[in-house]
């Protein structure tokens, strides 16, 4: 089912940004993402989304994202960061969508990243479709590479390749903007189909820098790692950001 995002409140979302009353059960800081776009047609999407989720779109259309980043000091709330473990990149590749609550929110169909433990206890206990990779990041100031190859059953599948420059000087996006729609998302859902519940959990952080981007290399090939029809056109949009510092938030029940 699709669900026009123009037609709820601007408030919504930014309500969405508020610090959540709970504690959080984790801490990590996101590090160098760059965020591409592809505007898809709602009906595509909808197609995929379990009961509860409803596509959110932007201008009549749905959107997914190819977001490869690093992920740094990784850490539960008691605990310090533990070396080898708190540390490493991830691809992930995303849609959005609403609850019947109205609350908007990210929806992944995968999550790739080179630590089989993390990957572990996120399908485990986030009912994320974490995938092992093997990903290699180079970060030079504000110019980035990022080579991530999955694991499919017993061999490594074709290179995946982004390389970008953060250009220009870091903004925050406007509300009502198709810059706002993509990146300002503090909200993800996740599906137990052993239990057939839909959950959600928070994330909190400052609202993202962002800047434009020379972007030098990059590939679509995740869609079709997720049965999709790739894109045949370059990104509609293209973003990055240094990264923030993120609150996690416990899954709960929808």
């Amino acid at each position: 089912m699709v669900l026009e995002s123009e037609a709820r409140p601007n408030l919504n979302r930014l309500a969405e940004r508020s610090m959540p009353a709970q504690s959080p059960v984790m801490y990590q800081r996101w590090h160098e993402l760059l965020f591409l776009h592809w505007s898809m047609a709602p009906e595509l999407v909808a197609q995929v989304l379990p009961p509860g989720l409803q596509v959110d779109t932007f201008e009549g259309k749905a959107w997914i994202g190819v977001v490869p980043f690093s992920m740094r000091g990784i850490r539960p709330r008691f605990l310090p960061a533990v070396a080898g473990l708190s540390n490493f990149p991830e691809l992930n590749l995303r849609t959005y969508v609403v609850d019947a609550q109205g609350r908007p929110g990210v929806w992944f169909y995968s999550l790739d990243t080179p630590k089989r433990l993390p990957n572990w206890i996120a399908r485990t206990f986030f009912h994320l479709n974490y995938r092992l990779a093997r990903i290699e990041v180079q970060n030079r100031e504000a110019k980035n590479s990022y080579l991530s190859e999955l694991r499919l059953e017993s061999e490594w599948d074709a290179p995946q390749k982004y390389t970008w420059e953060r250009t220009g000087d870091a903004y925050l996006a406007e509300l009502g903007s198709l810059d706002f729609f993509l990146v300002e998302r503090y909200r993800l859902f996740a599906y137990n189909p052993k239990t057939k519940h839909l959950l959600t959990g928070k994330v909190h952080h400052e609202p993202y820098p962002i800047q434009t981007v020379d972007l030098f290399d990059y590939t679509a090939r995740l869609f079709e790692l997720n049965g999709l029809v790739a894109p045949t056109g370059a990104p509609v949009s293209t973003l990055a950001s240094a990264g923030v510092d993120v609150s996690i938030f416990p899954m709960e029940r929808v």
